[in-house]
């Protein structure tokens, strides 16, 4: 049986819930943060306060301040403006997205997913260490100062939307915690097919595990931990090959594709114990089976 807080449900239902405003939000939040990440690109390039070739890098994890400051410029626009459209359309307040916030949780699933993280690449190393090298440089620690706060901004981005925001409206429709949690991972999936089938396969398996431990904690604490320390790690301490963010100078490299199969079975293993460890906290909301 799969349970889901009161904090989740009295937040889904809060504000005005028809499904029209589920289809109108979005679309307003995107039309507002395309207006508002356009008009400067524009300006900038008409100014020549930026050339073409910025615009290169900024897409290019080998040149990381511009690519990651570009990411957290971007991302943060689409959150604001995503709360912003919510407020309007549906009287959702950011509160009601993000849940009763909890930095002990946030810990528990940063710590927990790091230590995963590193038994994970620790047994890659194992089975093929030619598939490793040392890649630190001047550029590492640079790097990481811009990255840590755009991968900070970036992961609550994606999981306002998917988890606060996705889901809730699933579930609302479909009153069932998996068959919503299903779907809004395949969403979260969709969008990373242009990453390759294993990185969205990867990305399903986070979705749904992610939308389950929202539901069943009321808040984004947790999944943020998670999907923050994924996403640093494989920015800055093993960067794949494989992997969107590859030529990031981060202090290991891995290339190891013969693998990739036998990682994603493990990724199974790792979002069952962190979901076991997310069912585990106990907060003063009642539960309830949904």
């Amino acid at each position: 049986m799969i349970l889901v807080s009161a904090q989740f449900v009295a937040n889904a239902r809060a504000g005005r819930t028809p499904w029209w405003g589920w289809v109108l939000a979005p679309i307003l939040a995107l039309i507002l943060w395309v207006a508002a990440a356009t008009i400067p690109f524009v300006i900038a390039l008409f100014t020549h306060l930026a050339s073409q070739s910025d615009l290169k890098h900024a897409a290019d994890p080998a040149f990381p301040l511009a690519f990651y400051g570009f990411t957290g410029v971007v991302f943060g626009g689409l959150a604001l403006a995503w709360l912003l459209a919510a407020w309007l359309i549906q009287a959702k307040r950011p509160s009601v997205l993000i849940g009763r916030w909890s930095w002990s949780q946030f810990a528990l699933a940063a710590g927990l997913w790091l230590g995963l993280c590193l038994v994970g690449t620790a047994i890659d190393y194992v089975i093929w260490p030619g598939g490793f090298r040392l890649t630190v440089s001047a550029q590492t620690g640079a790097m990481a100062l811009v990255a840590v706060p755009s991968l900070a901004v970036q992961t609550f981005c994606e999981e306002l939307i998917f988890r606060g925001y996705v889901t809730s409206g699933v579930w609302l429709a479909v009153k069932r915690p998996l068959v919503a949690a299903v779907i809004s991972g395949v969403i979260f999936a969709g969008l990373h097919i242009p990453n390759g089938v294993p990185q969205a396969a990867g990305a399903l398996l986070f979705g749904i595990v992610t939308a389950l431990i929202y539901m069943r904690t009321g808040n984004l604490a947790f999944t943020w931990g998670l999907h923050l320390i994924n996403n640093l790690f494989g920015a800055i301490v093993v960067v794949s090959a494989n992997d969107v963010l590859k030529g990031s100078p981060g202090v290991f490299s891995q290339s190891t594709p013969q693998l990739i199969w036998m990682d994603l079975a493990g990724s199974v293993v790792f979002f069952a114990i962190a979901y076991w460890v997310a069912t585990r906290i106990r907060s003063g909301d009642a539960e309830a089976a949904r």
